[in-house]
């Protein structure tokens, strides 16, 4: 009797095991299956589907890049308290929209005159006609690129008797004095380059259509030296950023050919970095082989302040030093609900539009209190973001625990509690940002020019391009046109001896068209 009990007893544990294992196997196949379908949805929209804010990363392919959050939610989603006013109560200006603007006052004029002919000038009454005004309209005219030849002529002077050593004039320091390559050949070519995206063979073609023969390699060896040339303002640059109170942060990845240890087919890092002085703002570029936490401990060495980063672990190291305050991009958060939303049954609304709509209306505060004050800012926030913020840690609370974490909604809904405390850091103070958009800007152009020029060299050449955009990017943030600002840094620092005269020739410091248009000396 006690032997069929038993028997019993442990075929019915044997089935309930089965029964177990059944419905865990089904279950791992059903979240197996709906994450296939949700990914072959997503790979069918980035093939096919209509472009939107998050298009820009798929069509590069290349780095996580935020999306532009101004586009992609509605009115209703975007709900946000009424337009701000000053402090007596007039709303801010807004910006004109749909106007043509005039041709900039610095570019240079030339009169091209079309008078009446002097056959016409005589007056049905039989008066000659004298002049009382002229009607003037401009057009914006481009002269092609003129290629030329500098000769430097150093006057000699010698003792009648030849009693004495001769004198000759000095030629003014030069950025590759061995080269013949002159200061606005080289401001050219890096803006070609690094501002336009032309890879050195293009150039190279450019340049034998005007009869010029200047190998590639030969172009790359003057690359790299510029860059040898501009280092100290890539360093001081540097130390801008680290005295500032607000850095943002990230990285995308490079193909460097001849890195050591390294197989010429894996990824290298270019990590960028944006911040400095409202007035003086800062990008910076730096190259490093790996993606490791020691690269942003290395970078953020001395820095004290906030940090604004996405969600990758890395930077979590920075944090933990106690000196650095991480802030994490709602754009990024956001931007998993987009996902989530695109892999729901089509035309039905689900928990990622609720979301979205939330996260829309934080968005929607930002908008309206953008042009105000740091402390408007940070009262709207107190009185708007902070309410939002609560609704949507509620509504975060109660959905994530009825939702598979391998689905793309599981996904967005783990990213958010993850990295909450670092996402709601924002409205602690009104200079403060949302997300991380102001580094997905700055590195865009990167991108843009990797599309082209696809891989560097060497390490060398990696490091140059990190110097080199850094200046250019740096240029744009400050109004300045690079390359009028590169050629008279070009002329400047190879004759610089002082710290102090090496930062005068940062962009905040330069002023267009103080420079003579010459070539004397």
């Amino acid at each position: 009797m006690v032997d069929t009990l038993h028997a019993q007893a442990t075929q019915a544990a044997r089935h309930a095991l089965e029964q177990a294992v059944r419905r865990a196997a089904a279950q791992a196949v059903n979240e197996y299956v709906v994450r296939m379908v949700e990914q072959a949805k997503l790979a069918r929209h980035r093939l096919y589907g209509a472009s939107s804010e998050q298009m820009a990363a798929f069509q590069h392919g290349l780095f996580d890049e935020a999306e532009t959050l101004a586009q992609g939610s509605g009115a209703a989603q975007d709900q946000a308290p009424p337009p701000a006013t000053d402090a007596g109560g007039k709303p801010l200006a807004r910006k004109a929209r749909g106007k043509r603007t005039g041709l900039p006052n610095g570019l240079p004029r030339v009169d091209v005159v079309h008078d009446v002919p002097e056959s016409e000038r005589t007056c049905p009454c039989g008066s000659a006609m004298v002049l009382i005004g002229e009607d003037v309209s401009e057009q914006l005219d481009i002269v092609p690129m003129q290629v030329r030849v500098l000769r430097h002529v150093r006057k000699r002077y010698g003792c009648p008797g030849s009693t004495h050593a001769p004198v000759t004039a000095p030629l003014p320091p030069q950025p590759l004095p061995k080269s013949n390559a002159s200061v606005n050949f080289l401001a050219l070519l890096l803006v070609a380059k690094f501002l336009d995206g032309l890879p050195l063979a293009r150039f190279e073609h450019v340049l034998a259509r005007h009869g010029i023969v200047v190998p590639r390699q030969t172009l790359a060896r003057w690359v790299i030296g510029a860059a040898r040339v501009l280092q100290p303002l890539h360093n001081l640059l540097r130390d801008i950023l680290l005295d500032g109170a607000l850095i943002h942060m990230d990285e995308t990845v490079v193909q460097v050919l001849k890195e050591p240890g390294k197989a010429p087919t894996s990824n290298s890092y270019m990590w960028v970095q944006t911040g400095g002085p409202p007035t003086r703002p800062v990008v910076l570029y730096d190259y490093d082989p790996g993606r490791g936490a020691q690269v942003p401990t290395r970078l953020l060495e001395g820095f004290r302040g906030y940090l604004m980063t996405d969600g990758y672990e890395a930077y979590n190291a920075v944090a933990r030093s106690g000196q650095v305050e991480h802030l994490v991009c709602w754009a990024h958060a956001r931007r998993r609900f987009v996902e989530a939303a695109r892999v729901q049954p089509k035309g039905k609304r689900g928990k990622a539009d609720e979301a979205i709509a939330l996260i829309g209306k934080l968005y929607g505060i930002e908008r309206t209190w953008r042009d105000g004050e740091d402390a408007q800012r940070w009262q709207a926030r107190r009185q708007h973001s902070v309410p939002l913020l609560a609704e949507l840690r509620a509504w975060l609370d109660a959905t994530l625990p009825g939702v598979p974490g391998k689905t793309k909604l599981g996904e967005a809904l783990s990213y958010l509690h993850k990295y909450w405390p670092k996402l709601v850091r924002y409205v602690e103070r009104g200079d403060l940002p949302i997300d991380n958009n102001r580094c997905e800007n700055a590195i865009r152009p990167f991108v843009v020019g990797r599309k082209g020029w696809l891989f560097a060299d060497t390490p060398a050449g990696a490091h140059a391009s990190a110097v080199i955009y850094s200046l250019m990017q740096t240029a744009k943030a400050n109004g300045v046109e690079p390359y009028e600002w590169l050629r008279h840094v070009l002329r400047e620092l190879p004759a610089a001896k002082t710290v102090e005269q090496v930062e005068a020739l940062l962009p905040w410091h330069y002023r267009a068209g103080r420079q003579p248009n010459t070539v004397s000396t």
